[in-house]
């Protein structure tokens, strides 16, 4: 089982204080967002939250870790060139000795395209150019020369040196069927989350589709594709991300919690504390539900988000060296 974090809105230094004292309490994997605009449900935001480059971000830590793995959840496709994806992927791999998890996605955040013109394609676009770019990038980290004439991308006996030092694991995130066709044929690691990339944007409805029935439904789907593409279904690692952690002292207090969050995700308190979105109860009784979700939903990584950092060291102790 491998435990990480995402963290955005820091400082630098902050950045480098929260791997180094990850790496020290045994977390496996730190990782970053990729946005100019760091939107809530609702489409609200600040405008003055932290979004530093997530290529520096990331090259940052590194140099002030030593074993932990380094990647992103996720890069936007659309913000760059695979060609700079591959190399700027591969110069942190090699700069961080072989830590680097390549993580990819097709972009969602609408608001972020129409502030900056940057083009902003329907969805089925958006995945067929993830496609495409993890294709070349993958082609580019392994051969000595790439060709590819695509629909969006063209490479003509392109090269990229230095390699990475091992094969990066590829994580695609994201949720609807599409996405999950694209993982099939190139992830290692899949991250489900609720299904933004249509809307371009968070949405109350699905936040609440996002339960423990279509989540199994969703593993469901990526194993049964990742047969058609010739691939080992049961390679493929799932990955849950929880946005909103609550370590509570009792159980009336996780239950008034869970009601208390019920209009958000429209369903029973129970279905609250089953959220892959959520996880709140007692230290003992948060262990027993990541075991559930490990063995019922083939978790083999759990990533928190949401400012988890702040009650890592809690987090680790009492729930983590337990699961």
């Amino acid at each position: 089982m491998e435990f990480g974090l995402q963290v955005g809105n820091l400082e630098f230094a902050r950045y480098r204080e929260v791997a180094q004292e990850a790496e020290a309490l045994g977390f496996h994997l730190i990782t970053f967002p990729d946005h100019i605009v760091l939107e809530q449900p609702g489409g609200q935001y600040d405008e003055h939250a932290l979004a530093y480059d997530p290529i520096v971000t990331a090259a940052a830590v590194i140099e002030a870790t030593k074993t932990i793995q380094v990647g992103h959840l996720v890069l936007c496709n659309l913000f760059r060139h695979p060609a700079i994806t591959a190399q700027s992927l591969a110069t942190l791999d090699q700069l961080s000795g072989g830590r680097v998890i390549a993580g990819l996605g097709t972009g969602w955040t609408e608001t972020e395209f129409r502030m900056t013109g940057i083009p902003f394609p329907d969805i089925a676009a958006r995945l067929a150019m993830l496609d495409e770019a993890l294709g070349c990038m993958r082609s580019l980290w392994k051969n000595d020369r790439t060709t590819f004439e695509g629909r969006f991308y063209r490479f003509q006996d392109a090269i990229l040196f230095p390699k990475p030092k091992h094969p990066m694991p590829i994580l695609i995130g994201g949720s609807g069927k599409g996405l999950l066709r694209v993982a099939a044929k190139h992830a290692d690691v899949v991250n489900i989350i609720s299904d933004v990339g249509k809307a371009g944007r968070i949405e109350l409805q699905s936040l609440q589709e996002l339960t423990d029935d279509s989540y199994r439904s969703k593993i469901r789907f990526l194993r049964e594709e990742a047969k058609r593409a010739g691939r080992d279904a049961a390679a493929i690692r799932m990955s849950n991300v929880i946005f909103t952690l609550m370590l509570t002292e009792t159980r009336k207090q996780a239950e008034d919690a869970a009601t208390g969050m019920m209009p958000v995700f429209g369903t029973t308190p129970e279905g609250v504390r089953q959220s892959p979105l959520v996880l709140i109860g007692t230290p003992e009784d948060c262990v027993t539900e990541l075991k559930r979700r490990a063995r019922e939903w083939e978790i083999s990584q759990f990533i928190f988000s949401g400012g988890a950092e702040r009650g890592m060291r809690r987090l680790w102790n009492e729930v983590l060296r337990h699961v």
